[in-house]
């Protein structure tokens, strides 16, 4: 059961004891932290971070006399506004004496595990909303979901072929070679062919099965011959327990999603404590501010699963 608030003998720090501090940076450096994994990390001196796109140059043309000078378009805009998230817990000074089971050593811990945890949820979020136009993080003028089949430019340019990042189906060895030849199309601003090389499987755990057989069996998935399985080796799988739907999978160009996806610290997790004089309650809390964003969708393909 849940303990009161401020907790007491039945459930205080002393602000001059250390040891609270010392747990907490022990334990949090302890923890996992995936979201380096996927975002490219950057410290933020302002209250908000803003990228603005320019478009691509279109392609030479052949000299007839003298050089034709082209323009690029303005390309899309996205702001991310950071977000402040909090955390704390409160002792009576009762329970710091008389505690003899280490509860309130507990509680350090159990602070930097949920900031951990926080931060992957949602360093996670811009997957598990990969369909959808999220902005809670940030606002994307190109007013469509990161993966779509509706994605848009501002060149004018047909967006008929090579503007689609999205799909329906379930992980198998034949979606995940239809995926990539449709990730290899992507097109740019200008509606040109641009380089784009998928060599990462995005998955819940749920599929880390169905995926290691596609990428890792060296004959032909699904079939009694022995014909060579292209998708060998083609793939790092990677498995993130805090994606939330369990059917729908991505497939990534890690490098290029370095490129593409933000993650900003505005205040990194600090740690504050005080007493209060009358009532004898020490307070702990944890403070951090931060968001994230993507600039350009064109280094992620998302299966959407019906």
């Amino acid at each position: 059961r849940y303990m009161p608030s401020p907790m007491n003998s039945a459930g205080f720090g002393d602000l001059l004891d250390k040891r609270v501090t010392k747990l907490f940076k022990e334990k949090y450096n302890q923890l996992k932290d995936r979201v380096p994994d996927f975002y490219n990390m950057q410290n933020s001196s302002d209250s908000f971070e803003r990228w603005s796109e320019v478009g691509a140059l279109p392609d030479f043309t052949e000299f007839g006399g003298t050089v034709g000078y082209q323009s690029q378009s303005q390309g899309y805009d996205v702001t991310a506004t950071h977000k402040e998230f909090v955390n704390g817990f409160q002792i009576t000074r009762d329970l710091y004496d008389d505690d003899r089971h280490g509860v309130w050593e507990r509680k350090p811990a159990a602070l930097a595990e949920a900031y951990v945890r926080t931060r992957q949820k949602y360093g996670a979020r811009i997957f598990n909303n990969a369909s959808s136009i999220d902005t809670y993080f940030y606002n994307h003028s190109e007013a469509v979901a990161l993966v779509s089949d509706s994605h848009t430019t501002t060149s004018g340019a047909s967006t008929s072929s090579g503007f689609d990042n999205k799909v329906t189906s379930a992980l198998t060895a034949t979606a995940v070679e239809a995926a990539r030849i449709q990730f290899r199309g992507f097109r740019g601003d200008q509606a040109e062919r641009i380089s784009t090389m998928p060599n990462m499987l995005l998955i819940p755990v749920d599929l880390y099965g169905r995926a290691y057989e596609i990428t890792a069996s060296s004959g032909k998935v699904e079939t009694a011959n022995n014909d060579a399985n292209v998708h060998k080796g083609a793939y790092t799988v990677v498995d993130w327990e805090y994606l939330t739907d369990s059917n729908d999978w991505f497939m990534i160009d890690s490098s290029a999603m370095k490129d593409n996806l933000y993650w900003f610290d505005r205040i990194k997790l600090e740690f504050g404590m005080a007493e209060e004089l009358d009532t004898l309650v020490a307070k702990w809390r944890a403070y951090a501010r931060f968001s994230n964003m993507y600039r350009d969708w064109r280094w992620i393909l998302g299966s959407s699963v019906s």
